[in-house]
Formats: C-alpha cells, sequence, structure tokens
C-alpha cells in the first residue's frame, strides 16, 4: 500500500518534518561559521543517507557516528571521512579494516595506552592504517584523559610512533552540557569544553607530534560558544531534530521539532479521565529527562494531528508496553478525542525514540497541510 497522508498510515509511525529538519540545520551551520569551524554532523540520531544529504556540503569535513553499523551504511553510501565516536576495543579493528576496504577511513579514539598499544599492534595481522584520536575529559567524568596527564602524554607517544597509525588529534564531548539550565551556564561550559581541548593540543604538539584535529561538540555548546579558538571542527547531531528536552534547555524551540510520533487513540477511561494512545514505551522510550526541568511533559508532549499545540497542554503520563496513558487536564475533554483519532506526540529524547523505527515518513510543514507524505526515508539501526 501507497501511503498518501498521516491518516493513511499505521500506529506508532514515526513522521519527520522536512522543512523543520532543513531550518534547524541551516542554524547549526550559521553558529559554526560565525565561530570559524568546520561542523561534523553527529548522524547517531539520523541514521540516514537521506538526512545526510541535507546537512553535507562544502564546509563539512565529514561525519560522526556511534556504531560500526552506522559507519558501515554510511560507506555504503559513499561517505569517506566517518569518525566513529566511541572508544574502539582491539576485537572491532577487523571490522574497521573491513570497512575501509570501502574507500572510507575511519578516525577511531581511545583513552587507553593498552588500547593504543593494541592497535599498533595490529598491523602483523591486519593490513591497513588505521587514523586514531585521543579522547579528552572536559568535565563529564565518563570517558576521555585529562588534559595535562600522564596518560594523555603516554598514549600519544605510543600513537605517533606505531607505523600502522595515524596519529589525528583529539577529541572532546561535553554531554553535561545538558545539565546546563541558561545561556549562561551553557556559555561558560562550553568555554571549558573548548580550553580542555586546546590545552590537550598544547600538550601533544610540545612534545613535537602534530595535533591536526582538535574537535569537540554537544548540540547546546555548538550552538551557543561565545569563540571556538584553537577548535577545528565541532560535532553536533541532536540539532537536526530536537526534542523536548532540547527545547528546554535552551538549544532549540517547540516549534522546531522535527521527529514526532504518529499516535491514534485506543481507549477511554470516562470515571478515570484518561485516555490511552498506541504509544507505548517501545514507541516512545522511557526517557524522563524533562523530570528536572519547569515543564515536565512526562513521556512526551501531546499535540494533534498536523503537529499543531493543544491548550491546555496535554502529556503521555504513564507508558506501558503499548500503551501511554494521557490524562485530560482541566479544559480538555474526552468526547473531543474519540477513539481512533490521529495524534502527534513528540519525544523527551529523540534519540532514543527514533531507535525503534527503522524508516521516517517525511512530511513538510512549509506546503500544504503538513500531512501529506512527501517521501519515506529507511534508517539504519542496530550496532
Amino acid at each position: 500500500m501507497t501511503h498518501k497522508t498521516l491518516f493513511d498510515l499505521p500506529t506508532p509511525s514515526l513522521v519527520l518534518d522536512r522543512a523543520k529538519l532543513a531550518r534547524n540545520i541551516r542554524r547549526m551551520a550559521l553558529a559554526c561559521a560565525r565561530n570559524g569551524v568546520a561542523l561534523r554532523p553527529h548522524l547517531k540520531t539520523a541514521k540516514s543517507i537521506d538526512v545526510a544529504r541535507m546537512v553535507l556540503d562544502d564546509q563539512t569535513p565529514g561525519i560522526a557516528v556511534s556504531t560500526l553499523c552506522e559507519a558501515e551504511y554510511f560507506a555504503g553510501e559513499g561517505l569517506r571521512d566517518i569518525q566513529y565516536a566511541v572508544c574502539i576495543t582491539p576485537d572491532k579493528l577487523e571490522r574497521v579494516a573491513a570497512i575501509q576496504t570501502t574507500g572510507a577511513r575511519l578516525a577511531l579514539i581511545t583513552d587507553n595506552a593498552e588500547v593504543a598499544r593494541a592497535i599498533a599492534d595490529a598491523q602483523d595481522r591486519i593490513d591497513t592504517r588505521f587514523r586514531v584520536q585521543i579522547e579528552i575529559d572536559c568535565g563529564e567524568n565518563r570517558t576521555g584523559v585529562l588534559p595535562g596527564s600522564d596518560q594523555l602524554i603516554e598514549i600519544a607517544r605510543i600513537l605517533d610512533a606505531a607505523p600502522n597509525i595515524d596519529f589525528d588529534g583529539v577529541m572532546t564531548h561535553a554531554g553535561h552540557s545538558y545539565g546546563c539550565r541558561s545561556l549562561t551556564e551553557i556559555e561558560t561550559l562550553a568555554e571549558a569544553e573548548r580550553l580542555a581541548a586546546v590545552t590537550a593540543a598544547e600538550a601533544v604538539r610540545a612534545l613535537g607530534i602534530d595535533c591536526n584535529t582538535v574537535s569537540l561538540g554537544s548540540t547546546p555548546t555548538a550552538l551557543h560558544a561565545r569563540n571556538l579558538d584553537g577548535i577545528t571542527e565541532a560535532r553536533a547531531g541532536v540539532y537536526m531534530f530536537g526534542d523536548m528536552f532540547q527545547a528546554q534547555i535552551g538549544s532549540c524551540m517547540v516549534d522546531d521539532l522535527a521527529v514526532s510520533v504518529l499516535t491514534e487513540v485506543s481507549s477511554h477511561r470516562t470515571d478515570l479521565n484518561h485516555l490511552t494512545v498506541d504509544a507505548g514505551a517501545l514507541a516512545m522510550s522511557k526517557d524522563r529527562s524533562t523530570e528536572a526541568v519547569p515543564n515536565d511533559v512526562g513521556f512526551g508532549l501531546v499535540r494533534d494531528a498536523r503537529g499543531r499545540s493543544i491548550a491546555p497542554q496535554m502529556i503521555v503520563k504513564r507508558v506501558y508496553q503499548e500503551h501511554g496513558l494521557v490524562p485530560m487536564p482541566e479544559g480538555q475533554r474526552l468526547e473531543d478525542y474519540p477513539v481512533g483519532d490521529r495524534l502527534r506526540i513528540f519525544p523527551n529524547h529523540v534519540c532514543m525514540t527514533a531507535a525503534m523505527y527503522d524508516r521516517y515518513h517525511v512530511v513538510d510543514s512549509a506546503s500544504g497541510n503538513g500531512t501529506d507524505i512527501v517521501a519515506v526515508w529507511p534508517r539504519a539501526n542496530g550496532w
């Protein structure tokens, strides 16, 4: 069956607004241009060559991914400069080498001297060159080495000395920027992120080792950094789509959100004054990232089938595996949302939500009524 509008689709389905996507892409491109850095779009959220084609231009050196499945997919689509932005483990090196036989070149990252040695030792069994960066911890306390640490120096020396390795520089990620609650906080953290990366690069250069790449990135810091002196590229990904959490920390507005889940009303409980929809935990995820921000939208913000706001605000208060529970706020009536009525839910964490779907049903709010399906774009899932 060919689906022509959102009213023809099975539910739940993943909806992508192409006009909003294009607007979000332009906004990040302008932010990076303002700071004089290249943009390396992180496609861990989008996982789509069609999205990649919209975001890539002459100012983007390549892409970043978070799984080797994504790297294989994008390499197969002809993309050649790919950063695998998760610390590599030695057992994955043969898979990396296989991807590179397509003509793609992966940049690997590590924060471990033993892994660096294992990559160097792989020359005896794997006939390829590895491009490797060192991950720096700029304050998130997840992975990475500290900017001026002995670990940084040791890893840099190992990588630089290995005949099968091209040492490619340093990278960092301010994931803790998601904890910021004001523009001032984001700007301060962005400077700390910049300083960590630049300090690490300077320490490596002091050894007489070239450090060509100085990479950082998160959507909030890439958008709001006051300056990125000493940085060569910024990585960001969720900015393309946005989500309710990003909207609440100032990375975008609710009307910028490009991805939503199409659902329909499946049941009424008049005695409890709530309805259920057929988008539950598997369709939306159980992410509760808006719990600690001023406007808690439960498991997602409910809008009408055209993506227009509903007032008073309706939210998915609770999720079960295939059920989402939507209480009626004062001023809303159950009878206005009959069983079979279609709604759109805007998620808290779009990366988690999108991961459950194998395609986007693309609409365009800039033309027509925003419910006509103008394309279907596949996604690459898995690891």
